[in-house]
């Protein structure tokens, strides 16, 4: 599928993902829910400061309607080398995560997944819409449509205020 015509969904909600299991999972089952589409890596040097936050910010707002969405990537310096299944065991067991980790993708280019290239077409960085490094994210109002894009350096509380704010808590 090409970037013109995955592109042409207007929410999130709109497309089809596969979870580490390789589980066929409709992103429509989020309509409704304030959410935060990373993609992630076990070993970058970024992944103790966004798992453990990410994980902190998941257990105070996941009851108020809030969800992160975690998507392996192995296309930074090999980051995340192992498969979708040990990438979600490593979240899971080391920073207790209990927001769902997906099938491992590719980010940039013509094999980047139809969900990541419509998120690069909603905000581009400041660097153009490629997405730069792990631990990039992505805010996504209830409708499905994109708020704000965040960069790898920035940490998950960093954004909390955002994610207040798109909950209706501000």
């Amino acid at each position: 599928m090409g970037a013109s015509s995955s592109v042409l969904q207007k929410s999130i909600h709109d497309f089809n993902v596969r979870d580490s299991k390789g589980n066929d999972v409709n992103l429509e089952i989020y309509k409704g829910k304030v959410l935060l589409v990373v993609n992630v890596a076990s070993k970058c040097g970024f992944t103790n400061v966004n798992y453990t936050q990410m994980s902190e910010l998941y257990t105070k707002y996941r009851d108020k309607g809030f969800e992160i969405l975690a998507f392996p990537c192995n296309q930074f310096l090999y980051q995340e080398p192992g498969s979708s299944q040990e990438a979600e065991e490593f979240a899971c067991t080391r920073f207790k995560a209990e927001y769902p980790i997906f099938q491992k993708v590719k980010v940039n280019g013509s094999h980047a997944a139809p969900v990541y290239k419509f998120l690069q077409a909603s905000k581009g960085g400041c660097f153009g819409s490629r997405i730069k490094w792990n631990f990039t994210k992505f805010l996504i109002d209830e409708n499905g449509r994109v708020i704000k894009r965040y960069a790898p350096y920035t940490p998950p509380l960093a954004i909390e205020g955002d994610i207040k704010k798109a909950l209706g808590e501000v």
